[in-house]
Formats: structure tokens, sequence, C-alpha cells
């Protein structure tokens, strides 16, 4: 429940801090003191749209922090704790703290146990804690998806409300892939055979990725193979072959010649040992080189089978605009897009069946969350008609019709169309709600659902803005009645200016406004027993409080 509201710099709230207890708090104030200011607070915190006029005028920013006991809340226990915001070791572990910030530019900032979170979050955690009810509900009560959503609210069954939402958008997730690929097939099927011809030519060719650079290579020894035995055999004759004057023997020549001078000058050798190696290695070459002779290839058949598939490769390549040493590349992306187009033929066969067993999901699924409305909508018309009797409208019917048709109304709500029928009075046949009910019975019709689906809620703080406008006397004491028994299991907050209903309030608090410093702003505090009934008083008699005023709001406050 709701245990601490802290308001700071937030429209003509300056610093307001106010502590809330289990059962019904009335709040009541004068009119334009701004008794609604606290439920704004409070939404802007779990997440409401944030504007920057909320931003007190002459302030920097506004914020709210609201602190919540969940000791008794598993599925918000369980929220934090999947969330990581909720410490073990912390000594105040059953306690919540939202807090939410805006800056008079309007950038606003969300925290949960003082941990940052996106507005979302906020909004996803707040709906596990409050709900709350407005005085100009009963204007969405004519609308079909409102009713839908007060029955579903009353049934209690959103576990399987959610298990029919998913199975729906499974199902038109598969329609909507399988209009996509009947779309699709024509360009595909003609892409398909243009990538079948492209990639049957390549696997004919069969090009492997380096293959077009070794032609290259082979190319040009075999075009060359002349000229490369000419010059390995003109190296061979001067390094070792030559009869006259080779490297090798006018090497040796010089080594016979240093190795005499060395014993007579040991810096010598050295040198000799050097040109030693100088004749080894030459020897080493003149091997490569006989070695290389032998790999030279003068085959005109071979030269010409490089050049025509060399020539294939660059005709390839022209025909893609791509080089030719890309075409391997090409090859696989071809290959592998073909691949993809004909999964996606193959998925379209495929589909039908799915989409099949996806609707028969649906509907089994819709049927069944029919079948609890229908259960649902007598329940809800039998109390809603007890309680417009106890409203003052005696005659008063209320039914609710549920029907289901998988063709015509298929969502992900289900498969129902549901419509709320009224009788204000007697002998008059029961009609949409929009139609037969008057303003003031409107107002009640509405107050008695809100009060009946807020107690299937299982949130444990619910909040009343002035949904009893347009009730007065003893159809207020009964209002009142209604919250206080609403207030036995929830916390219920509850803006009223109703004395019969601020009298039934376990506890009560008061907003008034006055002027400092040229500002307006606005405070609440708890009333005593004493202040309570000169607050019953000033409601039942105006400004002038009187002593048979006074007397009747004791009488109220007893009773």
């Amino acid at each position: 429940m709701l245990t601490q509201l802290h308001i700071r710099n937030f429209a003509i709230v300056d610093n307001l801090t106010i502590d809330f207890h289990q059962g019904m708090t009335a709040i009541t104030g004068e009119t334009g003191a701004g008794k609604s200011i606290a439920l704004d607070a409070l939404s802007l915190c779990l997440g409401a749209r944030a504007e920057s006029t909320m931003v007190r005028p002459d302030s920097e920013r506004a914020e709210v922090t609201a602190s919540f006991n969940v000791h008794q809340l598993p599925l918000v226990m369980q929220w934090l704790t999947e969330h990581e915001m909720l410490d073990d070791a912390d000594e105040n572990e059953d306690n919540c703290i939202i807090r939410r910030t805006l800056t008079a530019e309007g950038r606003s900032k969300g925290f949960i146990n003082g941990a940052p979170v996106p507005v979302s979050l906020l909004r996803e955690l707040g709906g596990m804690l409050v709900s709350l009810h407005g005085q100009h509900d009963h204007h969405l009560l004519m609308k079909p998806e409102y009713q839908l959503s007060l029955l579903d609210q009353f049934a209690n069954h959103s576990d399987l409300l959610n298990k029919v939402g998913k199975a729906f958008r499974d199902w038109r997730a598969l329609v909507r892939e399988q209009r996509k690929l009947v779309e699709q097939q024509d360009a595909q099927e003609s892409r398909r055979q243009l990538l079948q011809y492209q990639v049957s030519e390549l696997d004919d060719f069969n090009l492997s990725a380096e293959e077009f650079h070794e032609l290259e290579s082979d190319h040009k020894r075999l075009a060359n193979a002349s000229g490369l035995l000419e010059d390995s055999q003109f190296s061979l004759n001067c390094l070792y072959d030559g009869e006259h004057n080779n490297a090798f023997t006018l090497l040796q020549s010089v080594i016979e010649r240093l190795n005499g001078s060395a014993e007579l000058d040991s810096n010598i050798q050295p040198i000799v040992a050097m040109l030693n190696d100088a004749g080894v290695q030459i020897e080493e070459a003149t091997r490569e080189l006989r070695h290389y002779q032998d790999g030279v290839d003068l085959d005109p058949e071979l030269l010409a089978d490089c050049e025509k598939r060399m020539s294939l490769a660059m005709q390839l390549a022209k025909k893609h605009q791509i080089a030719p040493e890309k075409l391997a590349e090409l090859h696989e992306q071809l290959r592998e897009e073909l691949a993809g187009l004909t999964a996606s033929t193959e998925r379209l066969d495929l589909i039908d069946t799915e989409i099949k067993d996806a609707e028969e999901a649906f509907v089994k699924l819709a049927t069944q969350l029919s079948t609890n409305r229908a259960k649902a909508s007598s329940k809800l018309a039998a109390h809603v008609t007890e309680t417009m009797h106890k409203l003052n409208m005696p005659d008063g019917e209320f039914s609710v019709t549920v029907d289901a048709n998988s063709k015509e109304y298929a969502s992900a709500q289900g498969i129902d169309h549901v419509r709320f029928l009224v009788s204000a009075n007697a002998g008059q046949p029961q009609q949409a709600i929009n139609k037969v009910a008057s303003g003031g019975e409107l107002s009640r019709i509405s107050l008695a659902i809100q009060v009946l689906t807020a107690g299937q809620d299982n949130l444990p703080t619910m909040i009343f803005d002035e949904v009893d406008v347009g009730v007065s006397g003893p159809t207020a004491a009964t209002v009142g009645k209604l919250l206080r028994q609403l207030g036995q299991h929830n916390q219920v907050l509850c803006v009223t200016h109703l004395p019969q209903v601020a009298a039934r309030a376990h506890q009560q608090m008061f907003v008034s406004k006055h002027t400092e410093a040229g500002k307006t702003i606005t405070s609440m505090r708890a009333l005593t027993d004493e202040l309570r009934i000169e607050e019953l008083a000033r409601l039942l008699g105006g400004d002038t409080i009187t002593n048979h005023t006074l007397a009747n709001a004791r009488e109220l406050l007893a009773g």
C-alpha cells in the first residue's frame, strides 16, 4: 500500500509530505484548493505523461517520491527481484520507493529504489500498485472496448486474456507472413529462375577462390617459356657450365691463389672462407636452375587450355560486371540467395498448415475466455443491479450481453462483442447504456461498476477521484458505505465533496491553499476527530458553521 507521498515544486505545491494509512482515506477541501493535485503528482510518479507546466513557476525542477509497503505483494516482490531492484541486505526491503523528477524544460527521470529506470518501467510497476478511477470514467462507459475491459477486470482472468492475446498475435503474424510471401512470389519466381541459370553456369565453370590469380601466373610462365629457358641456360653457362671463365672456375682460381697468401698472412683466411661459401652457393644455385629448367614446359596445348579458361573467366566477369578474381565470391553469394528463395517457396507450401493450427489454438483459448466472460457477466449484472437499487434507482436493471463470433470479432481481446444494457425505470426495455441513462443515472451506474470491478483488481491501493459527482442525499451515504466496505480489505483514497462519503472514511485529509509572498501554496494535513467534525459541518452547511451543522456532522461521523 501507499505509505508516504513527498511532493516538491509541483504545480502550486511548494513542499509537501503526506503519510497514508490502510483503509479508506477521504480527501476534502475548499473548491479550487487542489484536492486532486496529490493524485496528479502520484500519477506523474507512476509514469503518467510529463509536461513542463507541471513544474511550479520560478522553480527549476519538480520532484515526486512515493513510498509503498510491498511486503504482502508477492508479484511486486517478484518483479523487483527480477529487475534487480530489491536489495536482500536492506533492512527496509518491504519498502519500494519510486521517484520521478521533471525539469522546467520538460526533461524527466525515473527511479525505483534509487536505480534509474525508463518511464515504461514506472508505468509497469505502477500498474501493479495503484488503480485510478476518475470522475470522467462514466463517459468511457459508453464505449464497447471499455465495457469489455471492465468485464475482464471483474472476471479477473488476466492470465487467460494474455494467452489469448499472444495466440492472436502469433496467428496474425503467420497470416502477414503468408501475405508477404504471396505478394513476393511472382517477382521471386523470376529471380529464382535467373539465379538457377547463373548458379548452374558458375557451377559448371567452378572457379575456386584463388584460381584466377594462379591462371594469370601460369599463363605468364607458359607464354614466355622459350625466353625463360634461354635465360636459365645462359645463366648456367655463366655460373658453371661454360668452358672458359665461368663464375665457379674463376672463383676456384681466386681461392687457390689466396690460399697461398693466407699462409703468409692469416688475415686473409676469413676472406678465403667467405669465397668458399660463395662457391657452395653457386653450386646450389646451379642445381636449382637445372631443376627449374626441367619444370619449364613448352606445351602449346597447355598454354591454349590456360588461355581458354582465362578467357571464359573474363567473359563471366564481364557478364556480371565484376573483376574476374571476384567470381568465386559472387558464386557463393548467388548460391546463398537461391537457397533462401527456395526455402521461401518451401515455407509458403508449409505455412497454410501452421496458420490453420494457430487459428484453432486462438479460437480454443478465445472460446474458453468467452465462457468465462459469460459467467462473469451474469454475476456482474446481478451485483450492479443490486447496487443500483441501493443508489436510489429502485427499478433499475442492468445486464451484460456477450456475443461470440470468431469470424467477425476476432482480436487480441478474443472473439466477443460485449454490450452493457440498462433499464432505469419500471416497464422500460433494456437498451444500450448511452441511450437510456441520464447524466446522473450514468454517474451512479458507473460508480457501481467501478466499485465492483475495483474489488477484483487485487491491487493494494485504489484511488477514486470525485467519482461521486452528481450524487447526493441518501445515495451519497450509500456510496460512502460502498467505499468503506472496499477499504476493509484495500487501501482506498477518495477525493470527494460529499460529507456523507467523507464521514465513512477511516481517516480524512484536508486540502487548503493560501498566499505567501505573492505565491499560491497548497497544503494537505490529516484531521483529528474534532477537526473532522468541523470539516464535515463546512461540507454540510457551507462557510457558515452552526451548532446544527456541527450536530449533523457528529451524527454522520458516529453513523
